[in-house]
């Protein structure tokens, strides 16, 4: 019936859709199977199955990951987990075929072409190089290429700098591809990653970061070239040579086309070109030959001449047969015997070991030749990993090996902690107990030991893939360099609660107030970027803020250092040339990027808060006023304006009182001066709120008591509204009452010497020293009453006051006569 069935092999460049057509053929049959060279292709197409027939009836086999429902009827594998003969699928296929050429796996790859067929289909997909051996090795094979869907031009060499959006840069080693990629993140925003050091699920995470857009380059080896579908415009060679497991050569022009030929998908044309100045500057640039650009556009190639092979089905008699048609030389002139691999290395090594000698019977040599065959997951070569194989023997030469010691292996390997490499090689184990897991007859619990490996391995990739993200993207410059050039409207940029400007959520700075502040942890060349990506949206963001402040938020402001503060920045500045009570306000040149609107509105809200601050002060303004009063004389103009100056008070010597006419102080009382015995004041300045105003906008620099208490210690610059009386210094207008009250007690004694009580004053807090200090200031004498005999008892007799004030004039000094012969001599004889 095999013999009857249909082989046919589809052939040709990347991206002509031979997967696509696989997976429709294989829909069409009661059942399948295909094989992949990558466990991610395997996934990438199991899922696309699993949305045709459902999960019930698609099964995924890799050698680490067995997904398998009882009925399945499709089964997606990698090339070494495909059942060698097809398993008697209705269909069968195999993708990459031109991989029977690889080093490393071709035999594996060799022999399904060669053994592996469909009850009634059978399909080959492959490069068209592949096509001549097809004819030789399946003469009955239908032979069809499918011409590619887009074309592929080279643009030349390209710097970083240069290289365009959605651009793939391949390069043959580890280090070069962390060096591409840490150029990438520091001039570009950052990259994805793949290699095939990384596990499936690392390798599937770094592709959706690219695929999302969320980064617009890759960095990868030439393991991208094996049927990865990716969003790729362009793909930069940072290299184009390679070491092969023999010895570094040159990329031929096949691979050089497998790998380029990931640029353009379906209708989309591709470029590629090489990287230059990403490498060392003293090495010879990477260039293509006229030859290779051709070739690689024109998808023109030299056929395959030689596929690698290696008996499939060794006879397991002795260990010494086993190798001996392991390596025995196939007949057909098409094929050549594979290179050692390392499980041949490995079971050869283990064979001339004391290990090998108790191997004796058929199954234990083919039992042997399996643990053997345990992929070298760690890339650590032979000798290392012959030394794993053979621990693994001891306990599968007679038994299983315990669930116990597999699960504390298993937890050995569940640390997130570490850098990249050391996840890397965490991963590696664990993908290494993953496939022993999986072996049917290997280990006790075999589901549940499956499982645990499986977990790990996902954390562990999680984890690896967030080490990769952190040093390799930065996220914030990838957003912006896509951003810049775009409508300010276009930018997804978020104020937060808490002053945090965001783009696309990735932080950029902080609005303190109206006061953009780049993110102090950016670089120098992330700084402008920051700056033209905040001030793009901030007429928008501020305008918001400014309309919320004005609405709702006025409670927030504060009055002080002669400014408008709100959230610790500075938002208007007083324009303090005029009366304090006619103040103005400027808005701050921060906000000067605000719209028109938004500046009025925010405008018109700040002097409405301002005029409720400063009404305290009316008084002041009231006294303006009056001075422009036609009934206000230029004497008592002049006191209001010293009152004013003076921000409430003045004593009498600087009032100039002696210049006042009488009758103009009713006229004052009506503005609420009070003509007190030292001090000229409005009482109602001299109240906590009027002071504070006053401090608050800098028109009164003096020291400030907030509470404005009657009486304070007077040590220091006395502050505002207050006059020294001794130790002490108390507030003006207490002191008036006080004063006040001692006239009034002179005035009902009608005596020259009279008694006052000092209870008001003490009551104040002022101390009888202070007291006295005070009365003197203002003209009264204190007479200490005598004290009383000696034998004679009852209430001493109180001091005695009186009204003694200062006669004396300042006595003027005569200026000093001109010099002789000065012109002014003559004048002051005029002087009488």
């Amino acid at each position: 019936m095999r013999d009857q069935s249909i082989i046919r092999a589809v052939l040709g460049p990347t991206n002509t859709g031979k997967t696509h057509l696989a997976i429709e053929r294989m829909c069409a049959h009661s059942s399948g199977v295909m094989g992949f060279p990558l466990r991610l292709l395997a996934r990438e197409v199991y899922d696309r199955v699993v949305g045709i027939k459902g999960e019930a009836q698609v099964a995924l086999i890799t050698g680490e990951e067995r997904i398998e429902p009882p009925n399945a009827r499709y089964f997606l594998c990698t090339a070494e987990a495909m059942p060698k003969d097809g398993g008697d699928h209705a269909f069968v296929a195999l993708d990459e075929a031109q991989l029977g050429g690889n080093r490393e796996r071709g035999h594996i790859f060799t022999d399904h072409l060669l053994h592996a067929r469909g009850r009634e289909e059978t399909l080959l997909l492959g490069a068209a190089t592949l096509a001549p051996l097809v004819r030789s090795l399946i003469p009955r094979a239908e032979i069809s290429d499918r011409p590619r869907f887009s074309t592929l031009t080279h643009i030349g060499p390209r710097k970083l700098s240069r290289l365009p959006p959605r651009s793939a840069i391949v390069a043959f080693s580890a280090e070069q591809v962390y060096a591409v990629a840490e150029m990438l993140r520091r001039f570009r925003g950052g990259s994805a990653v793949v290699m095939g050091a990384l596990s499936p699920e690392t390798r599937n995470r770094q592709v959706e970061l690219f695929q999302s857009g969320e980064v617009d380059y890759i960095v990868a080896t030439d393991a991208i070239g094996m049927g990865l579908n990716l969003d790729i415009n362009h793909v930069a060679f940072a290299a184009l040579k390679k070491f092969d497991g023999v010895r570094m050569r040159r990329l031929f022009p096949a691979e050089m086309a497998q790998i380029a030929g990931r640029a353009g998908r379906h209708q989309r044309d591709g470029t590629f070109g090489t990287l230059s100045g990403a490498g060392d500057k003293h090495a010879e640039p990477a260039e293509f030959t006229e030859e290779e650009i051709y070739a690689i556009e024109e998808h023109r190639f030299a056929p395959m001449t030689k596929l690698f092979w290696r008996d499939s089905e060794p006879r397991f008699d002795t260990l010494a047969t086993l190798i001996g048609d392991l390596e025995r030389v196939p007949h057909e002139p098409e094929l050549q015997i594979m290179p050692e691999t390392i499980d041949l290395a490995v079971l050869k090594r283990l064979a001339d070991d004391p290990i090998g000698e108790d191997v004796k019977a058929a199954s234990q040599v083919r039992r042997f030749w399996e643990v053997c065959s345990l992929p070298d997951f760690r890339q650590q070569g032979a000798e290392t990993h012959s030394r794993f194989v053979a621990r693994l023997w001891q306990d599968l030469r007679h038994d299983y090996i315990g669930a116990d010691y597999v699960a504390a292996r298993i937890s050995e390997l569940d640390n997130m902690q570490g850098d990249i490499h050391a996840l890397q090689g965490r991963i590696a184990a664990i993908r290494s107990w993953a496939y022993i897991c999986q072996r049917p007859d290997w280990v006790l619990a075999r589901d549940e030991m499956a499982s645990r490996a499986r977990g790990v391995e996902a954390k562990l990739s999680d984890a690896l893939h967030g080490r990769l993200t952190e040093r390799f993207v930065n996220r914030r410059t990838a957003i912006l360099m896509k951003s810049l050039g775009q409508d300010a409207s276009l930018l997804a940029v978020k104020l937060s609660d808490d002053g945090v400007l965001s783009v696309e959520d990735e932080p950029i700075g902080d609005v303190k107030g109206f006061r953009f502040i780049v993110d102090p942890s950016a670089n120098h060349t992330d700084r402008k970027m920051l700056l033209s990506a905040g001030e793009k949206a901030l007429p928008r963001i501020l305008g918001e803020k400014a309309r919320k402040l004005a609405g709702e938020d006025l409670d927030a402001l504060e009055l002080r250092k002669g400014a408008v503060w709100w959230e610790a920045q500075r938002i208007a500045k007083l324009d303090l040339s005029t009366n304090p009570a006619r103040a103005k306000l400027a808005l701050e040149r921060d906000l000067d990027v605000l719209q028109d609107a938004d500046q009025a509105i925010l405008t018109k809200a700040l002097e409405g808060w301002l005029a409720k601050q400063i009404e305290s002060i009316a008084p002041l303004g009231k006294m303006e006023d009056a001075t422009h009063d036609s009934d206000a004389g230029s004497e008592a103009r002049a006191l209001l304006l010293t009152l004013i100056a003076g921000h409430g008070f003045v004593t009498r010597e600087k009032a100039g009182l002696q210049h006042l006419p009488k009758e103009m102080r009713p006229f004052l009382r009506r503005l609420g001066v009070t003509f007190g015995a030292l001090d000229i004041f409005a009482p109602a300045l001299l109240k906590p709120a009027p002071r504070k105003v006053l401090s608050a906008m800098g028109v009164d620099r003096r020291p400030l008591n907030d509470a404005m208490i009657p009486v304070i210690d007077g040590a220091g610059k006395h502050p505002s509204g207050y006059r020294p009386a001794g130790k002490q210094a108390v507030r003006i207008d207490i002191a008036e009452k006080i004063l006040r009250a001692t006239h009034d007690a002179r005035a009902k004694s009608g005596k020259k010497r009279f008694y006052v009580d000092p209870a008001l004053a003490i009551s104040t807090g002022l101390t009888p020293d202070s007291y006295k200090r005070l009365l003197g200031a203002a003209g009264f004498r204190i007479h200490p009453a005598k004290s009383l005999p000696e034998g004679a008892f009852g209430p001493q007799t109180p001091d005695s006051c009186e009204w003694r004030p200062s006669r004396r004039k300042q006595q003027r000094t005569k200026p000093a006569r001109p010099r002789e012969g000065n012109a002014f001599a003559a004048l002051a004889d005029l002087v009488r």
